[in-house]
């Protein structure tokens, strides 16, 4: 198949995009697909995370951008950075943008990872040693919480719990 747009070579690239509602295709040559700007992003010599995170916020971008209640577009109070500058970079300024855009990365979190919390790196079916390690941090943190609360009929049964947790950790050590 030759090149749609200049007609003299063969055509590499197959590109589909959908504008204004109507699907475009088109096979172009490696020229004419870097002079129409196709292999920007698809034949980059390494792949880049993120440059792919940034073609994952395209669409959020392209909305409205996150406003403050004075109108003026949100910026992380530590480095400056706004939500926009985030899409294009694909990474994040400092550890407060996680707070500042908070609203707008939890369902992006949510879309590409399933979860907007962070899990670990063992998969669910890993060894139950971690699981339970995971477990008793939880409940330990749970603990400190309902004691601070005063609620020790509660706090009772987490401490139940984790010696319950610690004894079976115990078991499957030895």
């Amino acid at each position: 198949m030759m090149c749609e747009e200049c007609g003299k070579a063969p055509a590499v690239v197959h590109f589909e995009q959908v504008q204004n509602g109507r699907k475009v295709v088109m096979n172009l040559c490696r020229e004419c697909a870097e002079k129409k700007g196709v292999l920007n992003f698809l034949f980059q010599p390494a792949f880049s995370i993120n440059n792919l995170l940034s073609a994952l916020l395209g669409s959020q971008v392209s909305g409205a951008p996150v406003l403050e209640p004075s109108g003026r577009e949100r910026r992380c109070p530590v480095c400056g950075m706004s939500y926009r500058d985030f899409a294009r970079a694909g990474r994040l300024g400092c550890s407060r943008c996680y707070e500042t855009f908070e609203d707008r990365l939890d369902p992006l979190l949510r879309r590409i990872h399933g979860s907007e919390r962070h899990v670990g790196k063992a998969p669910a079916r890993s060894s139950g040693a971690a699981k339970i390690r995971r477990e008793l941090e939880q409940l330990k943190a749970e603990l400190a919480e309902a004691v601070a609360k005063e609620a020790y009929e509660r706090a009772a049964e987490i401490r139940d719990r984790i010696r319950e947790l610690e004894k079976a950790a115990r078991g499957g050590e030895a």
